[in-house]
């Protein structure tokens, strides 16, 4: 068969690629162009990185501080704005981070990625309203350790996917070791 001969199928409603009165704008090969294609990535880059931080401010918003506060603490204990400012931006990394190994196509190359990552997300946002909330740092202990065993695997993971989204990791690791050595004090306080 004489592959001149070959016309392409198109859908009814779909206006011909060659003209120029669709919405989107089509390249030959009936793919999006790259403009549209950025701004899909910046969407999905927004509720990647807004939906983790927008958990944890409401977890931050619904949990009491009262027994950090009233507490006696040590100097070198961070103030409790920049304890969860911190916490916030150790959100912001890791949607970040998510989100670059999503873009690689990584929790599909990996079945691992996706659930060590929730993981991480969901001892992120239990931590605070145990330690703080309910005053039970021995169980924040627990749930620190978690998350520090998270994030190892979270690093490993997302590492083999992509090494920034790897390195972005490094300092949400070093916040999660200080965060034990404050729950730790917390607990003989």
């Amino acid at each position: 068969m004489d592959s001149q001969n070959l016309k392409q199928r198109r859908v009814a409603d779909e206006p011909s690629p060659d003209t120029n009165t669709s919405a989107t704008t089509m390249n030959k090969n009936n793919y999006r162009s790259k403009r549209d294609m950025a701004k899909r990535g910046l969407r999905s880059l927004a509720v990647a990185i807004s939906l983790p931080v927008a958990l944890h401010l409401l977890t931050l918003y619904l949990g009491s501080t009262d027994s950090y506060r009233t507490s006696s603490k040590p100097f070198w204990f961070p103030p409790l704005w920049a304890l969860r400012l911190t916490c916030l931006a150790s959100s912001f990394l890791m949607g970040l981070s998510a989100w670059l190994v999503w873009a690689e196509g990584g929790f599909h190359k990996n079945p691992v990625a996706l659930p060590v990552y929730l993981a991480q997300l969901v001892l992120g946002l239990l931590w605070d309203p145990i330690v703080f909330g309910a005053g039970a740092p021995w169980v924040g202990m627990v749930v620190c350790m978690g998350m520090f065993a998270a994030l190892v695997g979270c690093s490993k993971v997302f590492q083999d996917v992509n090494p920034t989204a790897g390195d972005l990791i490094k300092p949400c690791l070093a916040w999660v070791a200080f965060l034990a050595v404050v729950n730790l004090k917390l607990v003989y306080l």
